[in-house]
């Protein structure tokens, strides 16, 4: 018995320092870095001081151009959206219809009332309708969202235009949670600076995914009771 408290203690704490640990270990393939192809061997014995495949840039700007290359990106997204509606529908309407007279007297006649025996005349032609609708309705929806700082990406394809193709994926461990900021695009060359960094403002088509989990994530989110409470397949 005593082994068997000693292994459950064991399991507890082990649980305990798994659910401590924040490394970062959520990994997207879709953001992840290309292969890069290995450089080409110089020519043995050519007698050349510069060889194929390994000159470099000494009077140009070091900017990201190849499959491979580092390019670093700012983020300078500051979106603010404001929606407003309203509507208003009223009408009435009002019938009315007197008795008629026909052939110099206007006509009447019994109704079959309950409680009533007497032969008198209860009813005529005459008639009158009549019918209200007012509605008013209103809706706001505004939306704020800003996001700043930097993440390094790198080029995952040159496009026949010259345009690149580039993604990566920045992840930050934290205590009570991870945090993964994603960005993937296509870059102009002549919107890099001369700092190899361009403005997330300036990537088209570009996706930027700003997520985390751990601790503070999953006490933010509502609950799977109170999301069933107010889904589609509550009837009340």
């Amino acid at each position: 018995m005593k082994h068997v408290f000693k292994l459950i203690a064991l399991s507890l704490a082990a649980s305990i320092l798994a659910g401590c640990n924040s490394t970062p270990i959520k990994r997207d393939p879709d953001y992840a870095p290309v292969k890069v192809s290995e450089m080409p061997k110089p020519p043995e014995g050519n007698g050349s001081i510069y060889q194929s495949g390994y000159a470099n840039a000494w009077f140009e700007d070091i900017k990201a151009r190849r499959v491979g290359d580092i390019l670093i990106v700012s983020l300078v997204e500051d979106t603010e959206a404001k929606h407003t509606n309203s509507g208003k529908a009223k009408s009435s309407n009002t019938t009315s219809i007197t008795n008629p007279t026909l052939f110099g007297t206007t006509p009447s006649f019994r109704l079959p009332l309950p409680g009533r025996n007497d032969a008198s005349p209860s009813g005529t032609l005459a008639q009158s309708l009549s019918s209200s609708s007012d509605f008013s309705g209103s809706g706001e929806n505004t939306q704020n969202n800003e996001l700043s700082g930097s993440i390094t990406v790198m080029v995952t394809e040159v496009l026949p235009n010259g345009y690149m193709r580039v993604r990566g994926e920045k992840r930050v461990g934290m205590t009570g949670g991870n945090e993964y900021i994603r960005v993937s695009g296509i870059v102009r060359p002549a919107d890099i600076d001369t700092n190899n960094t361009i403005d997330s403002t300036k990537i088209a088509d570009a996706t930027l995914v700003y997520v985390g989990d751990g601790q503070v994530t999953t006490a933010s989110e509502m609950g799977w009771l109170a999301k069933f409470f107010i889904s589609a397949v509550f009837p009340f």
